[in-house]
């Protein structure tokens, strides 16, 4: 009998993860009892997805804002920094510039306008229009921001004025100005701190290359231990997320080991080589807000090399409209299938792929479990895919 279900994804419910637990078992655990209460039956190629705050509570990858200030300190020689296009974020940055804050230096912060850098907006399209300023020269003071645009600007989702949230936690030794070229930061200081997420290397090499002597990003911060803290070699405190007042949790680190121990565990038990990933923010777009998704600087830290790459398919609906014209019924089915076990192994820039999503499988699939998972109290912080890789001539 042909198949009448394509992927199918399902949240795994797991017991409350805590610093020290060995989370690979309980994921194992966790996965069992799904399979035995479901009668689920595993396959080669089926995913398992963790999520990287799992993974990161698991391993305690943790730190205060005193480590950032300390850190903070030990970069910068002078007393006055610049700090470059973060994003606007209770969660995501608001604790980041409290340890900036506590290193006691001068701070002249950047924002780039009208939105950031994931699209939260910092005013209205319209107004900027019908002001007629051109965000690519003009160059606002926080008291021309709040004259052109209002005293209060609350976020459409959050209800957060976060010029306003980021002035409260800066306080008198924290100026905000407003532009999106980089390189205006060196009217202030040659000391700068790049906070943006997915631009950073551009936004470093600019203000580098325009004279700037001390030059980090976030990645450097908390790239190793401090006092004792977590710490991530590779984002620093990109990736972090706020655990409470004075602490955030980091972007986990090592996840290569997790991933290929959770695989060979199930590879022992069901004789299938299932392939797993950690994920983090589905690189997403809201249609309404205008945000998009990914605030961590990947979709996913780890993943088992069966996902690498990027899917190789033929676009159905491009086959059906210019060769199935006046083909119908089964003959049309079984001539799609023909077109699918002909393909070729590379259908890069090819017709018969014309639509198709040009993107990483791990951030396809990783998108997928952020949809599943949430980030509220839906309780399953690990997903398990099935049939994604299979495709419509799979029997």
């Amino acid at each position: 009998m042909s198949r009448t279900q394509g992927t199918v994804a399902r949240g795994i419910r797991t017991p409350i993860v805590k610093e020290g637990d060995n989370l690979v078992q309980i994921v194992f655990e966790s996965l069992n009892k799904a399979i035995e209460a479901e009668n689920i039956k595993l396959h080669d190629k089926d995913v398992v997805g963790i999520t990287e705050s799992l993974v990161a509570r698991a391993q305690g990858n943790y730190a205060t804002t005193k480590d950032i200030a300390d850190d903070v300190k030990q970069k910068f020689t002078g007393d006055h920094i610049g700090l470059v296009f973060p994003i606007l974020s209770r969660n995501r940055f608001s604790i980041i510039l409290k340890g900036i804050v506590e290193s006691g230096k001068k701070i002249t912060l950047l924002l780039s306008y009208p939105s950031d850098e994931v699209g939260n907006h910092l005013m209205s399209l319209d107004r900027l229009d019908e002001l007629n300023i051109n965000p690519y020269d003009k160059v606002l003071t926080e008291k021309e921001y709040r004259e052109l645009f209002g005293e209060e600007i609350y976020h459409e989702f959050t209800g957060i004025d976060y010029v306003k949230m980021y002035k409260d936690i800066g306080g008198d030794n924290l100026e905000i100005i407003f532009a999106n070229d980089p390189r205006v930061i060196l009217n202030y200081t040659d000391q700068i701190l790049v906070a943006d997420i997915h631009t950073r290397k551009r936004t470093k090499r600019l203000i580098e290359n325009a004279g700037g002597k001390i030059v980090y990003s976030l990645t450097d911060v908390l790239s190793q231990s401090i006092n004792g803290s977590g710490y991530n070699t590779d984002f620093g405190v990109l990736g972090s997320n706020l655990a409470s007042a004075e602490e955030l949790k980091l972007f986990p680190r090592d996840g290569k080991k997790y991933i290929d121990e959770l695989q060979q565990k199930l590879i022992d038990k069901y004789n299938v080589k299932v392939e797993v990933m950690i994920y983090g923010d589905g690189a997403l777009k809201d249609p309404v807000g205008k945000i998009w998704e990914l605030a961590d600087p990947v979709v996913s830290p780890a993943f088992t090399d069966g996902l690498k790459g990027i899917p190789n398919e033929i676009k159905i609906k491009y086959i059906a409209d210019t060769e199935l014209e006046n083909v119908y019924g089964e003959e049309a089915v079984n001539l799609i299938k023909q077109k699918i076990y002909a393909k070729d192994q590379d259908l890069f820039g090819r017709a018969e792929s014309l639509g198709t999503t040009p993107r990483q499988i791990t951030d396809l699939i990783g998108s997928l479990c952020d949809l599943m998972s949430g980030s509220g109290d839906k309780g399953t912080p690990v997903i398990l895919v099935q049939g994604y890789f299979d495709n419509f001539a799979s029997e």
